[in-house]
């Protein structure tokens, strides 16, 4: 039998000017998560994977343990929203990865997290 857990995964981003300095080629962003329970069980967020990309095609790659220490429980039908934040050396990159989470019934499994855009304000078409 297999089960599906609906978890999708949605984000904002914003360039961080009075943390940033571009003459030092130091590019800061915040990034605020929402993950949202679309499943019929309790699921629990236990690690995070990242790839970051900048526009030079410079990876980073960050494994942790769950999310701004911590490690939500979700119901069914519930969200949980957090910030966090980015630097890169380029005024544009790309972030992406997912969640390793697991289910009341204890089956372990990972919610994408799509890749999405890190820009300076009108720097993009």
């Amino acid at each position: 039998m297999s089960l599906s857990f609906e978890i999708p995964v949605s984000v904002e981003t914003f360039y961080v000017a009075a943390q940033s300095d571009p003459a030092l080629n130091r590019y800061v962003f915040a990034y605020t998560i929402t993950i949202k329970n679309h499943s019929t069980e309790t699921v629990q967020l236990l690690r995070r994977y990242w790839l970051i990309t900048d526009a030079n095609g410079k990876e980073t790659e960050v494994h942790g343990e769950g999310v701004v220490g911590e490690q939500p429980q979700l119901a069914p039908g519930s969200s949980y929203s957090y910030t966090s934040g980015a630097v890169l050396e380029t005024p544009v990159g790309t972030m992406q990865g997912h969640y390793e989470m697991t289910s009341q019934s204890q089956l372990s499994f990972k919610a994408a997290i799509p890749l999405f855009r890190l820009a300076l304000p009108n720097i993009l078409n």
